[in-house]
């Protein structure tokens, strides 16, 4: 299968937030992100990395405004 995991970068440490993703897409407010089996959520934050090799998606807040 082709999921990855994404994690979420903040002060030089990174939080996984969710495995097996099968959805990460810009949007309204940040970035939807949906699992193979959750529904969809919406994350404050940015792409920041897409790694395919490693399966790996990094997102980072928003910067405030």
């Amino acid at each position: 299968m082709c999921q990855s995991t994404v994690y979420l970068r903040r002060d030089g440490r990174e939080e996984e937030l969710l495995r097996d993703a099968i959805l990460v897409e810009p949007c309204e407010g940040g970035t939807r992100i949906q699992g193979l089996f959750e529904g969809p959520q919406v994350v404050p934050a940015r792409i920041a990395v897409i790694d395919l090799l490693k399966h790996r998606v990094v997102l980072e807040p928003e910067p405030a405004r």
